[in-house]
This record gives structure tokens, C-alpha cells and sequence, in this order.
């Protein structure tokens, strides 16, 4: 057993530390990362107020996020895996001059037996799926992060099984870090660092470099990387809120040159991300001088998201982007046009052919219209020929169980009764029965085999 140490930020001996027991790793807990312990805590007395232990339930928290009192994020951080120590923590460093009745009193000093049993790194991936953890190495600087849009510069340190595959200095729009062949993990975490900071992530592969894989660095389809990060320095990109309309009508143009030049290139994510922004940007904006430019920016937006999401066949949204554009102006022949496509490739081909027609209507020359119009007239003759075939051999499966059932008929024997409320030859010939002459009142009703009073 180790002498308590002073682990205090200021060596004010506000926390003090007793090794109970080493720890089975070399690594401690990076902040952020969510840490499970066992303790039991007790005042200077010995006078037990809580104990994990003794629920059989280890306690979870979020480290350095300030959720539980000081003396543990400063404490917790210095435990490896396995560790086992007594923090002794003063008042302000725990519940301080008001305590936590009816438990701990004002201005009390508590020591709290911890053990580490593990953690997990704090997870960034927007799902909450764990496809991007970060160890934090050591922390940024100041309260700003980057933001969307925002430039960045970064050191990076690539791994894939402890080798170095990816060692540069790279400056990138937050956003669009695949435009330096930055992976999406990267883009997605850089927007949770500060200024300074160094993290250790870990990126799996639908972050990564996915099913394919990346021959350049020579790393195998669905693989698992590591990247050491350092975010050198950043420009934070104006927020769309702090902008007048006049500023985001410029910016929206911006956004549809680069969307524009993303589509040309095949990168349809990175253009669906520009036209999208031109509609956040221009949403409910209002100004007579600028009205007819933010119509016509909005009705770009959706025209273009529509032909993108075509490109990458997510067919709901092509439509729904189309339809959106053709509530701004209902002739608009691209938007009935792309809408058509969309419809014809979710199978609704009646649909489609009414909007390739009215297509038509409004440009009688549209060669394009014209071919998918017939396409569709092609699509629904299938589709009828296909369930004319569906219901014969449905009726055909019907006619042939019936004819079973007919044939397992006429192998009964006969019943008694010729037909259901109609006496049979025996029943009108034979001698009526003691019961029948002592109840003269009472009629057996041919086929029931019940009694009824007349």
C-alpha cells in the first residue's frame, strides 16, 4: 500500500489518493469517456452513506463532463483499469459548506473507496453506434469549437495495425473533408475539438474507408482504423443565424456553384449537403427587392436535390424534392419530369405517365417525355399480364380444390335425410315411434337431431 498523494490541481491537498491496489493496464481513462466503478463512500467518522457494492450495481458516469463532484473527475482520471484507491476529498472538492442532506453534512471531508472496473471511449458517431470513439491525448484550448463550413487545420496520424499508413498536415472545409481525402470520420469528430487538442480516434469502417477499402494505403475492405489528431488552428464560418437575408442570398449562391461543381465531379453527397444548405439558409426569408432571387435559388435547390437523389436511386426523396418544387411552380416540365422517373422507378407507372403527360402538354416536343411516357404504357401492359397470370392460376388452385372436395363428397356414405328439411322416403313410410304416439306435440326437425315445440 502506497502513502496518499496529493493529486490536486493546485496541491492544496483537496484530494488526496491511496493505492489500494494496482491497476492491470498502463492506460488511464481519457475524459469524456464513460467509466464504470464500484465505491463505497463514508465520512472521516467511518460512518457509511453509500456503497455501490452494496446494491450489486456498479455506477456509470460521463468523466470530466462535471457530472459528479470534483474530487471523482480529477480522482477517476489518474485510475487504470483494475485499480483499486481511497480518495480523501475535501469539502470543495465535494458537496462543499451545504452538504447533501440528509447524509453528508455541510463542509464535510468524505472518503470514497473507488475501483476502476472499465470504460468506454466517449462516443462522436452521430448514430451513437460507436463508429467514432476518441481517447483524448491532451486538451484544446479556449471554449470554440469548428463549425460547419468552418477551415481547419490538422495534423493526422493514420494507423491500421499499429502502422503508420497516413502522416500529413491538411487544411479542410468542415464538411468537406473528402474533397482532401479526409475520411468522413475525421469531418464528422473535428467539429467536437479545440484549439490544440490531440485525440487518439478510433474509426470503424462505415467512417472509414468502408466496404471497399483503400488500395492508396494499402488498407483491406471493412476495416478498423486509428488516427491520432491535431487540430492546429481553425476559422469558424459565420452562422446562418447571424446573417441577414442579403448575406444568405449570397451565400446560397456559393453553395449552388459548389453544388454544381460536386455534381459535375459525381460526388452526389457533397451536392445534396450545398442545395440542402440553400434551403435552410433561405427558409422563411421575406424581402421585396429579394424575393424573386430567393424563389428562384429555393426552386433551383429542389430541382437539383431531385436529379442528385435519382443519381443515387433513393427514389422517395427524389419525389418528394420534386413535388416541393412543382408547389412553387406547378408547369415546371424538369420537376414533372424528374417526379415521373421517380414514380416510374417505385413502380407507380400510372403516375408516371400522368406526369410525362402533362410534360407533353406543356412541351409537346419533349423527346424524353415522349420515350418514358411509352415506357410506362410498356411497364403497366407487364404489370396487368403479370396479374392476370397471378389471379387465373389463383383461380385455378380454387377450381381444383373444389373438384377435391366435391369427389371426397361423393365418396360419403348417403346421409339419412335426402336434404336438409325434407323427409326422405323411410322417414315418410315408417311406423311413427312410442315417444312420437305418447307426444303427439313434439317434431323432430329432419337433418338437426334436435327437439323443438311446435
Amino acid at each position: 500500500m502506497l502513502e496518499p498523494i496529493d493529486i490536486s490541481p493546485n496541491q492544496d491537498k483537496g484530494v488526496l489518493k491511496e493505492i489500494l491496489r494496482e491497476g492491470t493496464s498502463d492506460e488511464c481513462p481519457p475524459p469524456g469517456s464513460k467509466v464504470r466503478v464500484h465505491y463505497t463512500g463514508t465520512l472521516t467518522d467511518g460512518t457509511k452513506f453509500d456503497s455501490s457494492r452494496d446494491r450489486n450495481e456498479p455506477f456509470e458516469f460521463d468523466l470530466g463532463k462535471g457530472s459528479v463532484i470534483k474530487a471523482w473527475d480529477i480522482g477517476v482520471a489518474t485510475m487504470k483499469k483494475g485499480e483499486q484507491a481511497m480518495l480523501t476529498c475535501a469539502p470543495e472538492y465535494a458537496y462543499g459548506k451545504s452538504g447533501s442532506p440528509p447524509t453528508i453534512p455541510p463542509d464535510a471531508t468524505l472518503k470514497f473507496d473507488v475501483e476502476v472496473i472499465s470504460w468506454k471511449c466517449e462516443d462522436l458517431s452521430p448514430k451513437k453506434d460507436g463508429g467514432i470513439e476518441r481517447a483524448q491525448i491532451k486538451a484544446g484550448e479556449g471554449y470554440t469549437y469548428p463549425n460547419d463550413g468552418a477551415t481547419v487545420e490538422v495534423h493526422l496520424i493514420g494507423k491500421y495495425e499499429n502502422k503508420e499508413f497516413d502522416v500529413r498536415d491538411v487544411t479542410f472545409t468542415v464538411g468537406e473533408a473528402s474533397e482532401q481525402n479526409v475520411i468522413s470520420g475525421i469531418d464528422i469528430a473535428i467539429e467536437k475539438f479545440k484549439k490544440g487538442e490531440t485525440s487518439k480516434l478510433i474509426i470503424k469502417p462505415q467512417y472509414a474507408f468502408g466496404t471497399e477499402g483503400c488500395s492508396e494505403f494499402n488498407i483491406p475492405p471493412n476495416a478498423t482504423v486509428e488516427y491520432t489528431v491535431t487540430l492546429k488552428n481553425f476559422e469558424r464560418v459565420k452562422e446562418s443565424w447571424a446573417l441577414d437575408t442579403k448575406e444568405r442570398v449570397e451565400q446560397s449562391k456559393i453553395f449552388k456553384e459548389k453544388g454544381t461543381n460536386y455534381f459535375k465531379a459525381n460526388k452526389f453527397q457533397l451536392a445534396i449537403k450545398m442545395y440542402k444548405k440553400i434551403i435552410e439558409y433561405l427558409e422563411s426569408q421575406k424581402d421585396p427587392e429579394l424575393d424573386k432571387e430567393i424563389e428562384s435559388l429555393n426552386l433551383a435547390a429542389h430541382l437539383n436535390l431531385s436529379l442528385c437523389y435519382l443519381k443515387i436511386d433513393d427514389n422517395f426523396e427524389a419525389k418528394a424534392s420534386a413535388t416541393a418544387a412543382l408547389k412553387m411552380d406547378p408547369d415546371n416540365v424538369k420537376a414533372l419530369f424528374r417526379r415521373g422517373q421517380a414514380l416510374l422507378k417505385l413502380g407507380e407507372p400510372k403516375l408516371a405517365s400522368e406526369d410525362f403527360q402533362q410534360c407533353l402538354k406543356l412541351d409537346p416536343g419533349n423527346t424524353a417525355a415522349q420515350s418514358q411516357k411509352a415506357l410506362c404504357v410498356k411497364t403497366l401492359k407487364e404489370q396487368l399480364e403479370k396479374e392476370k397470370k397471378v389471379f387465373a392460376n389463383m383461380f385455378d388452385r380454387f377450381a381444383k380444390v373444389d373438384a377435391q372436395r366435391e369427389e371426397k363428397e361423393k365418396k360419403k356414405e348417403p346421409n339419412v335425410m335426402s336434404s336438409v328439411g325434407e323427409w326422405g322416403k323411410e322417414d315418410r313410410e315408417r311406423e311413427p315411434s312410442e315417444f312420437e304416439k305418447e307426444n303427439p306435440n313434439i317434431l323432430l326437425l329432419s337433418g338437426s337431431g334436435e327437439f323443438k315445440d311446435m
